[in-house]
């Protein structure tokens, strides 16, 4: 079926970078003048490093809600800070989540400009839909590498208030594009959130895409995709055959 929509997922299938530590050395710097020797190097980079690992194991309960910045910050780093740190990490929550979700080494995955320019011209429309802890790091690199203007829609997690799998997330950006769910593809590299968001929102092709987290969820535990491929090359032929 030719779809009237693609929705892509961002981490792991629009872009890419090999893990980096929890605690950049410029964000434990920016935090630590911030706090005015308040706290530690090494004390904010242990906050960081556990908060990042407390952080994790909650994104995996499948919470439907979204937390916003300032709770990421409260609930998971700043806990147990003395007055003199909060206080100044509060006032600037919008810059640091921005840096900690910002990659220096994001590159886009292989076949991606094709996949997107071959939709677009083809008079699909584009959309982002993605979990994160900062859009407009997201934003700011789609524009870095010139594919900005083939999404009409970005919708993600921090802005939408609530997180993949739940489907409002697909059904914001379907809102948007005015198009129903069941005329599109969503595109992801995670069956427990992509594939299983995409279900629940009853679009008409869940595609998962391997990166190297896939393997690290257990296949039987989530929904099957109705294809699975390895880069966007692969899904040039996917929307080639839909044409």
């Amino acid at each position: 079926m030719r779809p009237d929509a693609i929705l892509f997922d961002f981490g792991g299938t629009v872009a890419d970078a090999p893990p980096q530590r929890p605690a950049p050395h410029a964000l434990v710097l920016r935090i630590y003048n911030l706090s005015r020797g308040a706290l530690t190097p090494g004390q904010i980079q242990r906050s960081l490093t556990d908060g990042a690992d407390a952080w994790a194991s909650w994104r995996d309960e499948d919470w439907p809600d979204e937390l916003s910045q300032a709770e990421v910050w409260e609930r998971f780093v700043m806990s147990g800070w003395p007055p003199a740190a909060q206080v100044p990490v509060r006032g600037a929550v919008k810059k640091l989540s921005y840096e900690w979700a910002w990659r220096d080494n994001w590159e886009l995955r292989p076949g991606i400009p094709e996949a997107v320019h071959t939709a677009y011209a083809a008079g699909i429309q584009l959309a982002i839909v993605s979990n994160t802890l900062s859009g407009a790091a997201h934003r700011d690199f789609l524009k870095k590498v010139g594919l900005h203007p083939y999404f009409a829609v970005q919708i993600y997690s921090n802005e939408a208030g609530v997180r993949k799998p739940n489907p409002q997330m697909i059904w914001n950006a379907t809102d948007e594009l005015g198009v129903p769910p069941e005329s599109c593809w969503f595109i992801g590299d995670s069956r427990r959130r992509d594939v299983a968001c995409a279900r629940r929102a009853d679009v008409a092709q869940a595609i998962l895409m391997r990166s190297p987290r896939t393997d690290k969820e257990r296949e039987a535990d989530w929904p099957t995709p109705d294809h699975t491929i390895c880069d966007g090359h692969e899904l040039c032929d996917l929307i080639a055959k839909a044409l």
